[in-house]
């Protein structure tokens, strides 16, 4: 196999013994598509410790790859907040040429675009802030205060405490000549804090690492990007749980899930990341067990009847837009962002 697309490639190192209870299959690369963060190429030294020849691509470069290859894809939003990374809509086409994919193109789409976070969680049960688009000045049906945020956030940025409906009139007033403005934002109810929240790492259906979140004096988020100080924890059960069921929600096999508590000690499902950064601090062997767990889906997938590609489910709805079209729409350097599909 010719792979010239991959940008790092890091072979088996043998003294790390592998942590899946039966031997992975071997593929002939495994390969994280998404940039070169820490938290990639550590997940790439992982799987080469499983005995992978594993990589890291780009999307959008097109890498060459087929019949017994293994694609993890880890596109994040572009930094400019108005849609995803390019690259999501090539994921389809890598199916069909035989890959085996893991975090879908239509899971990393719930992921990254709140409103359908939203509606995905709520469909499950999953307890999730009360949440509305934000296009033009109107009250949301519940009360203040509120949370504004992009609809396809992160690292904490324009995301602000509104107080009442006057602060979400300046919130617009100042967002629209946002790039990301065209998609609109989101705006959720509050879940006191305390500045403090829980975000949890899911693998292939497993509780691989944790960290509590606790935001700098004078800051309510608890984002890192923002200075907030991370701490390794065991979750509880219920945390576990609710962990679990909004990535089954979405349909990720590896994504991250901040969950808060209010008051009444009552938790909700702030976010679920489906390109989540991660370090040794949630778990001394999170990225072993990540890739451990990843494999083993990847195998039961394997041995089990051939899956329909994300595609063809997408196809499969009476009257949906064929995938490509729908996926060009949120990936790419934002030229098309008048063209965000909202939900209704």
């Amino acid at each position: 196999m010719s792979v010239p697309d991959v940008e790092l490639t890091i072979e088996r190192r043998e003294s790390v013994a592998a942590r899946s209870p039966r031997p992975a299959g071997r593929y002939r690369s495994v390969v994280i598509l998404g940039r070169p963060t820490e938290t990639n190429c550590a997940l790439a030294a992982a799987f080469a410790e499983q005995g992978q020849r594993a990589g890291l691509a780009q999307a959008a470069t097109s890498p060459r790859l087929g019949q017994g290859d293994l694609v993890l894809a880890r596109l994040d939003v572009l930094p400019t907040l108005d849609g995803i990374e390019p690259g999501l809509w090539q994921l389809p086409r890598l199916e069909r040429q035989g890959v085996q994919l893991l975090n879908s193109p239509l899971a990393l789409f719930a992921a990254h675009d709140k409103l359908t976070t939203a509606l995905l969680l709520g469909r499950a049960g999953v307890a999730h802030p009360r949440t509305a688009h934000l296009r033009e000045v109107s009250v949301p049906s519940f009360p203040p205060p509120y949370v504004v945020k992009p609809r396809f956030g992160s690292w904490g940025r324009d995301v602000e405490l509104c107080p009442d409906r006057h602060a979400v009139e300046r919130y617009i007033a100042e967002m629209e000549s946002r790039p990301w403005w065209d998609a609109g934002g989101v705006v959720q109810e509050l879940v006191p804090t305390l500045g403090i929240d829980l975000r949890v790492i899911v693998a292939a259906g497993e509780v691989v690492g944790a960290v509590s979140r606790t935001a700098p004096p004078g800051e309510w988020r608890t984002n890192v990007a923002l200075g907030a100080v991370r701490r390794p924890v065991d979750p509880s059960l219920p945390a576990r749980a609710l962990a679990l069921r909004a990535v089954a929600a979405l349909g990720l096999d590896l994504g991250g899930v901040d969950i808060a508590s209010d008051a009444h000690r009552k938790s909700y499902v702030l976010e679920v990341n489906g390109a989540v950064d991660f370090n040794a601090t949630y778990a001394d062997d999170v990225f072993t067990a990540a890739a451990a767990a990843l494999l083993e889906r990847a195998d039961d997938r394997r041995r089990s009847l051939p899956r329909m590609p994300s595609a063809a489910l997408v196809d499969s709805a009476p009257g949906a837009p064929r995938p490509a079209a729908v996926l060009r729409r949120v990936s790419g350097t934002g030229s098309a962002r008048a063209s965000v599909p909202v939900i209704r």
